[in-house]
């Protein structure tokens, strides 16, 4: 990707930034371009770690597009640029484009919309209905409402699981169900076993199998199954890195699959694994954040992005010291 809006992305980016529709984008890492009210440079817990785009026409018609990338997007608008940054993905000064990222975008009816608004709502995303820079509001009145309730911390101790019109599944992880993130999606889909690609770091989340003890669980949630940590993957003959780190070898984007015969799941998601699986801190890391899934059961893609993170796993316990 280079500092032009035509590939895929950058023109579909294009099509808002220069147009005439409405908009909310979330972004736990705006470095300070807007400013969000009790954040200093990027927000932590218990804020949603979560980053993305959702526009609409008049209809409440449009699409979401769930990125991984830290400071991108970061205006909605040509009528409201940043002022101490880029906006083109790759021309920021955070440099987006030098570890793995991911991209996801769907097509949203009316009532897909009504749904994604209350699953951002419920995962604490970080944004500000006040600022015409990252949001303009608009279209049918109770879309409208779930806007303007954007940009705070919920309460809620409750995951959500809905079906939109695509056929999609969208689940949604509220920062106080203190719970490992991709465990806790393998239980909604039906204890189905995964393999994860995530910015794999301190403090890591080990693989785990069908036995080991999630001390870290909620009454609300199924029994989980394995979920295999990939730390390399492939690409044309190539192995390149599947961890969390500073350099070129690296990987921010947040993908799962399914593992077993039954279903074909390609999974597009905010979180990482990070934090516990029991122990006295269940609220540690990404346990004690929100984040939002997107669950696609279609074996084409799914077998590619099985090929793609196919390789090295993590063991299921930290090594020796």
């Amino acid at each position: 990707m280079t500092c032009s809006e035509r590939p895929p992305v950058g023109a579909t980016f294009d099509e808002i930034y220069n147009g005439a529709y409405h908009y909310v984008i979330w972004n736990d890492q705006f470095y300070d371009d807007p400013k969000i009210n009790g954040c200093t440079k990027e927000c932590g817990a218990p804020w949603g770690h979560s980053k993305g785009m959702v526009a609409w026409n008049e209809a409440g018609e449009g699409f979401v597009m769930q990125v991984s990338t830290p400071s991108w997007p970061a205006s909605g608008s040509a009528r409201s640029p940043r002022t101490t940054d880029g906006n083109t993905l790759g021309c920021v000064k955070d440099d987006d484009v030098e570890v793995s990222q991911h991209f996801f975008a769907l097509r949203l009816s009316k009532d897909d919309l009504v749904k994604v608004l209350t699953a951002l709502g419920n995962a604490s995303v970080v944004t500000d209905p006040k600022n015409p820079q990252i949001v303009s509001n608009g279209g049918p009145p109770d879309v409208q409402q779930l806007v303007e309730n954007l940009g705070v911390l919920s309460k809620s101790e409750s995951y959500s699981s809905v079906q939109l019109s695509t056929g999609v599944e969208l689940i949604s992880k509220p920062s106080h169900l203190n719970v490992p993130p991709w465990q806790m999606v393998s239980a909604i889909l039906g204890g189905v076993p995964l393999r994860t690609a995530t910015w794999w770091a301190s403090p890591e989340i080990y693989s785990t199998t069908a036995t080991s003890d999630i001390g870290c669980w909620s009454n609300s949630l199924g029994k989980p199954g394995p979920v295999e940590i990939a730390t390399t993957g492939t690409w044309q003959g190539k192995t390149f890195g599947l961890t969390g780190g500073l350099g070129t070898n690296f990987n921010h984007a947040k993908l799962g699959v399914s593992t077993s015969d039954t279903y074909h799941y390609a999974i597009f998601g905010d979180m990482n694994q990070q934090g516990a699986i029991s122990g006295s801190d269940c609220g540690s890391s990404q346990n004690g954040r929100g984040g939002t899934f997107y669950a696609i059961d279609n074996a084409q893609l799914s077998q590619s992005l099985t090929s793609l993170i196919s390789g090295s796993t993590a063991p299921t316990e930290a090594p020796s010291k």
